[in-house]
């Protein structure tokens, strides 16, 4: 059947209390009544517009996937917070909801509302995606892996155990994902539901890591991949290979949300402003994590657009950083990743 999703956002934010981007699209911040087993809730709704595109064909299990050319390119029980996003259309709309895990980890949840059909992204701990599942009256239909490390894949067995799930993951960590079934590269395109879903080669962190793109909800999911304020430590990877990754997130719409898989932006704003401390942009966004950890709110997600400015990963013309790289000034963006990843590793 025809696959239906919503256009691309027009505006993003990271922010909460009296702290908020400049917004073009319909979208408010508002601390929402604890829910069951929560102790701190945010709500985040964007109102979409609604598109219709191509078709692809239908596969046993709701699982409808397509592998086409790129048109162009993880709380504890009892969990301690958690921020639910909802992108509402008149039709073929998804909520994403968001909640902590482990020690550091954010779980996804995204749900297709015309289909009823949600994945998790990853997972980290059984106990708080149960929860969220359970919170909203949602029914697990697939898990989309990012990469094969245990806190990210450590519930598949048990998750598929208790709901009967699809899980999805890379092919070339096939045979690290518990329970796989269905391997993906970067460049496949397939559907949730009626939400479209855009495979992304993010390699680097892993070898085999890819990232999820839902061009109608204007976000994307990129587990360890690029964090707020930074990116992955390179565990398999090499520098050209992270680097290449990294720019093809960048060539994602600016204000595409960014679903990182850990809260580590406060650590990271102290390496990006050992770097380029004249930044003001970056200056002002250390100020403004400072005061959402401060509240318990997660700076997760952020938009892309926010990241070029401040990430020091994705600043790699900056002569601030660099000159504080002690690289010459005409070192190649290559050059400049690897030696910020590098200088990180020791900071």
């Amino acid at each position: 059947g025809m696959v239906r999703f919503t256009r691309a956002l027009t505006g993003g934010c990271i922010a909460s209390l009296s702290i908020c981007s400049s917004l073009s699209t319909a979208a408010a911040f508002s601390f929402c009544p604890p829910a069951r087993g929560m102790t701190t809730g945010l709500h985040l709704s964007h109102r979409l517009g609604l598109g219709l595109v191509g078709t692809l064909p239908r596969q046993a299990g709701g699982f409808e996937a397509a592998k086409v050319r790129a048109a162009a390119q993880g709380a504890t029980q009892g969990a301690m917070q958690s921020r639910a996003c909802s992108a509402a259309a008149a039709q073929g709309s998804v909520d994403i909801e968001q909640f902590s895990c482990l020690q550091d980890n954010y779980g996804f949840l995204i749900h297709d509302r015309a289909t009823g059909a949600t994945a998790a992204i990853d997972t980290p701990e059984v106990a708080p995606i149960l929860a969220a599942l359970d919170r909203r009256g949602w029914k697990l239909s697939h898990i989309l892996n990012t990469h094969h490390h245990g806190d990210h894949t450590g519930g598949n067995a048990e998750l598929k155990r208790l709901t009967g799930c699809t899980i999805v993951g890379p092919s070339g960590e096939q045979s690290k994902i518990p329970g796989i079934d269905t391997a993906l590269n970067g460049g496949d395109t397939f559907s949730l539901g009626e939400t479209k879903v855009e495979v992304m080669d993010v390699g680097g962190h892993t070898i085999g890591h890819i990232a999820y793109h839902l061009p109608g909800a204007g976000a994307a999911f990129v587990g360890d991949a690029l964090f707020s304020l930074g990116c992955g430590r390179m565990m398999e990877g090499s520098y050209p290979q992270f680097h290449a990754s990294l720019q093809r997130l960048v060539g994602l719409p600016g204000a595409t949300l960014v679903h990182c898989a850990h809260e580590y932006t406060v650590a990271n704003g102290r390496f990006a402003l050992s770097l380029e401390p004249g930044n003001p942009a970056l200056q002002a966004r250390v100020k403004q994590v400072a005061a959402l950890r401060e509240a318990g709110v997660p700076t997760v997600p952020t938009t892309l657009e926010q990241e070029l400015a401040t990430n020091p990963f994705l600043r790699n013309a900056s002569p601030e950083i660099i000159a504080a790289l002690g690289l010459p000034a005409n070192a190649s963006p290559l050059d400049v990743f690897a030696a910020a990843r590098a200088a990180k590793d020791r900071f």
